[in-house]
């Protein structure tokens, strides 16, 4: 598997960050992301350097990868705090497959209309997703990640939680540069080590990336992301997709017959799918990402939205009447940072400010009184 979703940065820090609704910015603060002194680190590489030479890992690329590698306390400080965000199917969808990823999906489609089109002829994997895929991972290379992944690894293994699997990650990636496809300094990625404009941690970079460009190496670093488009369209081919089949959508608006008919929320719409929404989820294990990786790839290819309704929340608005209250408060001085019609942190801490500064009780909740007190 590519990666569990509590290791990206991309639906992963692309999707979550981008909640106006204020889920954690998947950046981390610079000075928390530098390397520290740390003795107990210090002798846990120098022990792990013996098992890579084991591994059939060279000398000089040891040194070269460790070269300016150290102890990142920031990224344990993710790894301890990182929090299960449970959205309904309706605020994922608004933030996965929003207007402005909706557009820069069709902007990017076309820009690299050609090379995608060579890449699902090759592979089978409907270009579409493949855009999805992207804008979901990183925000189409908006948001790859800017942390030294040598560091990142190193300090996950150390620090033992799930020292195993880190320390196999990290010898991936130095399989990697040994391999020539980068070098350590720009071997970069998300706290965890996903790497990429589609965030590939370096076993399944090892397995499954590919050299589309035909330059002999395949980077997937680089601003241009075709190597990373091949790879993913690889990825999804390789785990059984169907060329030519849908991966689902609406019941009643897709033809065929489905494997399965979901429905995630109620009110809302029913999903039919195929078997390539279960490829979608080899990806991700999870049914919101692969619906909005489907949904968003059927709207970048000009497909409609959801015909049927989610309906009021528990607070009693619609996603549109959230849309509006953000609106409002940030128009009234107390800027949400957007207005996707998710409730997170930023909205509620907008809230929790118009209220106090206007005698309110200070909940820092949504409701129909206060759309209606801002102007509704």
């Amino acid at each position: 598997m590519i990666k569990r979703r509590t290791f990206s940065i991309g639906l992963g820090a692309s999707l979550v960050a981008a909640c106006t609704g204020g889920t954690p910015s998947n950046s981390q603060a610079p000075s928390r992301m530098r390397a520290v002194p740390n003795p107990g680190y210090d002798a846990w590489v120098a022990s792990f350097k013996g098992r890579a030479a084991s591994q059939g890992i060279s000398q000089a690329t040891i040194d070269r990868a460790f070269q300016g590698a150290g102890y990142l306390p920031g990224v344990i400080e993710r790894d301890r705090n990182q929090v299960e965000f449970k959205r309904s199917l309706e605020d994922y969808l608004a933030i996965a497959a929003s207007d402005e990823r909706i557009s820069t999906g069709q902007a990017m489609l076309r820009k690299y209309n050609g090379t995608l089109s060579q890449i699902e002829q090759q592979y089978g994997v409907d270009k579409e997703v493949v855009v999805a895929v992207w804008g979901l991972e990183s925000r189409y290379g908006a948001r790859r990640g800017d942390v030294q992944v040598v560091s990142a690894l190193s300090t996950l293994a150390y620090d033992g939680r799930r020292g195993q699997f880190f320390e196999s990650q990290l010898i991936a990636a130095m399989k990697i540069i040994q391999n020539g496809d980068t070098t350590p300094d720009k071997m970069t990625g998300s706290w965890a080590g996903a790497m990429g404009h589609t965030q590939f941690i370096p076993t399944s970079y090892l397995a499954y990336a590919v050299d589309f460009t035909g330059d002999g190496r395949r980077d997937i670093w680089s601003d241009d992301p075709t190597d990373s488009l091949a790879s993913t369209a690889v990825y999804l081919s390789r785990a059984g997709w169907v060329r030519g089949q849908p991966w689902g959508g609406e019941a009643g608006t897709v033809s065929g017959t489905p494997v399965a008919v979901l429905q995630p929320q109620t009110p809302g719409p029913r999903i039919a799918v195929f078997r390539n929404f279960q490829v979608i989820k080899r990806y991700n294990n999870s049914d919101s990402y692969a619906i909005g990786v489907g949904h968003l790839s059927d709207r970048i290819a000009g497909g409609a939205p959801f015909q049927a309704s989610f309906g009021p929340d528990a607070t009693g608005l619609t996603l549109d009447d959230r849309k509006a209250l953000q609106r409002r408060l940030t128009a009234a001085g107390y800027d949400t940072q957007g207005a996707d019609g998710v409730i997170g942190n930023n909205t509620k801490s907008a809230i929790s400010a118009y209220q106090r500064a206007n005698g309110l009780p200070v909940t820092g909740e949504p409701s129909v009184a206060l759309l209606r007190r801002l102007g509704g």
